[in-house]
C-alpha cells in the first residue's frame, strides 16, 4: 500500500494576522503613548520650542539603536527576541515617539515667524535622532563585546 505523497507543511501565519504578536504591539504601543504623553505634560516647552517632543524622539532613537543591536544575535525574527523587538521596539518606541509631533511643532513654529528655531528644531532632531540611534548601537555592542571578552 503505498502511503500517499507527503503531508505538505501547514503556511506559516504572516506576523501581522498572529494575535499574540499583535497584542504584543498593542499593549506596547499603549504604553509606550501613555510615558510620551506623561512627558509631555511635564516638560514644559521652553518658550514656542516643544523640548518635550525632541527630548522624546532623540531618547527613543537612542533606545532603539540599543534594543535592535542587542536582540540582534538572538535572531530578532523568532522567538524571544522577536518578542521584544515587536514590543519595545514596533510597540512601544512606536508609539514614545512622535515623529507627527515633530511636523506639527515645526509646523507652528515657522507659522508663528521662529524660522530659524523652527529649521533647526526639525533638522536638528533628525540628525540627532540619526546619531542618537548609532549611539545606541555603540554602546550595546561595546557592552556585548566585553562581556565576551570578560567570559573568555
Amino acid at each position: 500500500m503505498s502511503a500517499g505523497p507527503p503531508a505538505q507543511p501547514l503556511p506559516v501565519r504572516p506576523l501581522h494576522l498572529q494575535p499574540a504578536l499583535l497584542g504584543l504591539v498593542l499593549l506596547g504601543g499603549t504604553l509606550g503613548t501613555a510615558a510620551r504623553e506623561g512627558l509631555v505634560l511635564s516638560v514644559p516647552p521652553l518658550g514656542s520650542f516643544p523640548a518635550a517632543i525632541l527630548l522624546i524622539n532623540v531618547g527613543g532613537a537612542f533606545a532603539l539603536g540599543a534594543l535592535l543591536e542587542g536582540v540582534v544575535d538572538g535572531g530578532s525574527r523568532t522567538g524571544w527576541a522577536r518578542s521584544i523587538r515587536l514590543f519595545a521596539g514596533t510597540g512601544f518606541l512606536g508609539g514614545f515617539t512622535t515623529y507627527s509631533a515633530l511636523a506639527s511643532g515645526t509646523d507652528l513654529l515657522l507659522r508663528a515667524g521662529d524660522v530659524v528655531p523652527g529649521i533647526l528644531y526639525a533638522g536638528g532632531t533628525l540628525l540627532l535622532g540619526l546619531l542618537a540611534a548609532g549611539a545606541g548601537v555603540v554602546v550595546v555592542g561595546s557592552v556585548r563585546r566585553r562581556a565576551v571578552v570578560g567570559r573568555a
